[in-house]
């Protein structure tokens, strides 16, 4: 009786087992399908599936922010009124290109006109002090001659000498008071011989460059150093942008920057960092940073919006991936591999850096795998529907 209990026990147990088996061995096909997508080659393309190898690139990572074209100082030149006078023509307007040496404007200088009357009246005065030296130079030798014979006191002679000598000093002194005139009129562009005459002076520009600024009418009196013309020279500009304090430490003065402006979406300009800022905006923590750019052709505008481009300490060959090519399933990051004309295998993989549109991986593809770059979202719905038990 012991035996036959014994024996029924051993058949329970290994019906058991054969029934178990098959039940492991089932859930764990399932596993192994799950990730596995078919998508008839008609239904690819009608949902662009686009496939492309895996591929080792650069990876330079960039930083980029936006900014505005601004004139350099140093090429930045205000004009302004060299005396008192009334603008009898304005030549330049804002826009006006203008070479170094033109002329902007013509000022009827009333300074120099009064500066003429006076230069006639020191002229007149000099005059009549050297009649007067010639007339005391005659006093001085006749009262030598009288002292000589003795009929005259030597106290004479000491002071016709004396006057002889203040006379020299007031003539010397009055020729420079001419002279200095005279150089103020020449500033002014004025001629000595016509005194009295209005006097035009010629505004010219100091650089070539662009008017941007042109606050002068005609027929308006100005006053001296009355700003009339701002002048730049674009043929270099900064483009200023903003970058947050976190950025700092990524860049660094006299490293390469790439511009670009919608203006010429096709087109990139070449500069230069010239400047970091030394404080921080306190409300966006921010610091300028200043790019300059050449600009011989003067294609970037004055206040030009502006894209920057700087590239940072980050560069590396690796396998990229492009972002459109990877989806989040169940929390995990996944790419779909073609196995086959029609066969896909959502497979997990490690994301690293990603620069340009381009996602490093770390792990989980080999270098020439075929890889969905386009349409993972219709193949990510499929394998979500699977895990749902939907069909």
């Amino acid at each position: 009786m012991k035996r036959e209990l014994i024996a029924a026990a051993c058949c329970l147990a290994l019906a058991a087992c054969s029934r178990t088996k098959p039940e492991a061995a089932s859930g764990k096909e399932a596993g192994e399908t799950s990730n596995l997508v078919t998508v008839e080659e008609a239904a690819q393309k009608n949902v662009g599936v686009e496939v492309a190898p895996v591929r080792r690139t650069l990876l330079a990572e960039r930083l980029q922010t936006t900014g505005t074209v601004q004139p350099v100082d140093s090429l930045v030149s205000q004009v302004r009124a060299p005396a008192r006078g009334r603008l009898q023509q304005v030549l330049a307007r804002v826009g006006d290109r203008v070479q170094a040496g033109g002329e902007l404007a013509r000022l009827e200088n009333l300074e120099a006109g009064e500066l003429t009357a006076q230069l006639a009246s020191a002229r007149a005065e000099l005059q009549r002090l050297k009649v007067l030296l010639a007339a005391q130079s005659r006093q001085v030798e006749r009262n030598r001659k009288l002292a000589a014979i003795g009929a005259a006191p030597a106290k004479d002679l000491e002071q016709s000498r004396a006057e002889f000598e203040a006379l020299e000093e007031s003539i010397r002194s009055q020729e420079s008071a001419v002279a200095g005139v005279a150089a103020r009129l020449k500033r002014f562009g004025a001629s000595e011989s016509v005194p009295g005459a209005p006097v035009i002076t010629s505004i010219t520009a100091p650089l070539g460059g662009i008017v941007i600024k042109a606050p002068a009418s005609p027929g308006e009196v100005v006053e001296t150093g009355a700003p009339l013309f701002t002048v730049a020279d674009l043929s270099r500009v900064w483009v200023q942008a903003e970058v947050y304090e976190k950025d700092l430490g990524r860049i660094q003065l006299g490293q390469s920057a790439i511009i670009r402006v919608d203006a010429y979406p096709e087109r990139l300009f070449s500069g230069a960092v010239s400047y970091i800022g030394d404080t921080l905006d306190p409300q966006t923590r921010t610091a300028k940073v200043r790019c300059e750019v050449p600009n011989g052709d003067v294609r970037l505008k004055l206040d030009m919006y502006a894209t920057i481009q700087l590239p940072t300490t980050f560069s590396r060959q690796a396998l990229a991936a492009p972002e459109g090519a990877i989806q989040q399933l169940g929390g995990k990051a996944v790419v779909f591999v073609q196995l086959g004309a029609t066969r896909f295998e959502a497979r997990q993989i490690e994301p690293g850096k990603t620069v340009d549109g381009l996602v490093e991986i770390l792990s989980g593809l080999r270098e020439g795998e075929k890889i969905v770059i386009a349409g993972t979202y219709h193949l990510k719905s499929i394998v979500a529907g699977k895990e749902l038990g939907e069909e």
